[in-house]
């Protein structure tokens, strides 16, 4: 193209060869409008903002198979208890021992993604998981359910940490909240959409069917895993604009992309120094007050509903959608909010810590009230909305917690971060079976548990608050950390 100047326009030797106007002013809208539609779809590193949500939506479809896993027992249990003669602390026994596997299989997390890449890593766990199923489905005994749950909880353990990881790759920090909440909100929406045809699958079928029906479809992310997948300009890799070589458009030709933050160039600092924070201790207790709660509603809401509360089996399955439907419209709205007053200046502190704990506090005395409502509708509500509130800081104290390390680090801290706050998932489902065999009621030994579960989240609630300050212990883990500014 002919270069033009102040002067007019330069000929082939360079000489001027015209005195020309430059463009008008409407020329110029034009071209300004040209310049600024791609560059609203940049993030902050340059990276296609459509593509860094497609690519989250790709690891949502995962995590909606993976809680779909999880929440399969509650669904069938009733029928199996009944086939194989099991007691409500079998049941429970059975749920701890996946939460426990859970939690020492999320300490790989970080050596599968160094030996293996968050590619490899995750067709890895989602064959495994899926193969899991496998013997339950052909030999059915308790022995059997507990060894297949205790190989799913372990090939799942590592998932979380990476998965967060993967979609923090393609979100800068002050974006992280709903991203973080989007995945966490899988729980809901495979307890909205996929419970209710698991429940209608397992009564109309057999239970068996529920399980296979699960396995297949995890075989089938992972192909379209395999087909789709690229690392984000956040990622480990991530020292440029440029997001792994996926074609984001018209996007990527632009300047900005330059501007992405040099991810590797900031060392690794000892892990101790991480896990010896006060945001990183405090949040453990926070997260697993509330993954605790989670663990019981996954393992044991839909028998209260039945049994506890008097709703018929298929009732009882299809309404386990309620507390998600309402945890879905929570999270997704507070965690927005959440990196909303991030952007305007609000300190991490009160948009990720007492933002949520707050919440906590106010779900938590909900179900310490729980046993005192003898109203079925109302005990659905108070439940519901008690669980409910209390879970958006699982996706806010991820967040938190990954400020605290340099990018290479976080599914190593996610790791054991959240391998810890699966502990609670541990101690809960167990605690509630032998609290509901003790109690003779059925409906009296539900309402007890989840009265105990609301106090412990009051607790916690209280001393995240007091000792949880991500910006500070960031200051001093990582003193030298590029800033990524927030727009």
């Amino acid at each position: 193209m002919t270069p033009i100047t102040e002067s007019g326009m330069s000929g082939a030797n360079g000489e001027v060869v015209a005195n020309l106007p430059l463009p008008v002013q409407g020329d110029l809208v034009v071209l300004e409008q040209q310049v600024n539609r791609p560059r609203a779809k940049l993030g902050e590193a340059g990276e296609s903002r459509t593509v860094a949500w497609g690519m989250t939506s790709v690891l949502v479809a995962m995590y909606v198979i993976n809680f779909a896993d999880k929440a399969v027992l509650g669904i069938i249990a009733q029928p199996l208890a009944k086939e194989l003669g099991l007691s409500a602390s079998d049941i429970g026994l059975t749920g701890s021992a996946f939460f426990l596997m859970l939690s020492l299989g999320g300490l790989f997390s970080g050596a599968l993604d160094k030996w293996l890449g968050l590619r490899w890593a995750l067709v890895l766990l989602v064959v495994l998981w899926s193969m899991a199923m496998l013997p339950l489905i052909l030999s059915a005994s308790f022995v059997t359910l507990l060894v297949s749950r205790m190989i799913l909880g372990f090939a799942e353990g590592p998932n979380s940490p990476l998965l967060f990881s993967a979609a923090y790759s393609w979100h800068a920090p002050a974006r992280r909240g709903l991203p973080g909440a989007v995945l966490t909100c899988s729980a809901s929406i495979a307890k909205i959409a996929i419970a209710p045809i698991l429940a209608y699958v397992a009564v109309t079928w057999g239970w068996r069917s529920a399980l296979v029906a699960l396995a297949i479809a995890g075989l089938l992310w992972a192909v379209l895993w395999l087909a789709m997948w690229k690392e984000g300009p956040y990622g480990r890799s991530g020292n440029s604009g440029k997001a792994d070589s996926v074609d984001s458009g018209p996007e990527d030709s632009d300047p900005a992309s330059a501007t992405a933050p040099a991810t590797d160039a900031e060392p690794a600092v000892p892990w101790l120094h991480i896990f010896r924070t006060r945001t990183f201790i405090g949040g453990v207790l926070l997260i697993a007050a509330a993954y605790a709660l989670a663990a019981v509603v996954l393992t044991w809401l839909p028998s209260y509903f039945e049994l506890g509360l008097g709703y018929s089996r298929l009732q009882a399955g299809s309404m386990f959608s309620i507390p998600s439907l309402i945890g879905l419209v929570i999270m997704l709205s507070s965690t927005w909010l959440s990196d909303r007053l991030i952007t305007k200046g609000v300190s991490m502190r009160a948009a990720r810590v007492v933002f949520p704990a707050v919440g906590m506090l106010i779900g938590g005395t909900m179900l310490v009230f729980l046993p005192f409502v003898s109203a079925p509708v109302m005990a659905v509500f108070m439940v519901s909305l008690g669980y409910a509130i209390c879970t958006p800081v699982l996706p806010l104290l991820n967040a938190c917690v990954s400020e605290l390390c340099p990018p290479k680090q976080i599914s190593g801290v996610l790791g054991v971060f959240l391998s810890l706050m699966a502990f609670g998932g541990f101690i809960a489902p167990y605690m509630m079976g032998r609290i509901v065999d003790a109690a003779g009621d059925g409906g009296d030994g539900y309402a007890t548990a989840f009265q105990i579960l609301g106090g412990v989240a009051l607790v916690v609630a209280v001393v995240g608050i007091v000792i949880i300050d991500p910006a500070r212990d960031k200051n001093l883990v990582r003193p030298n950390a590029p800033v990524v500014a927030a727009r």
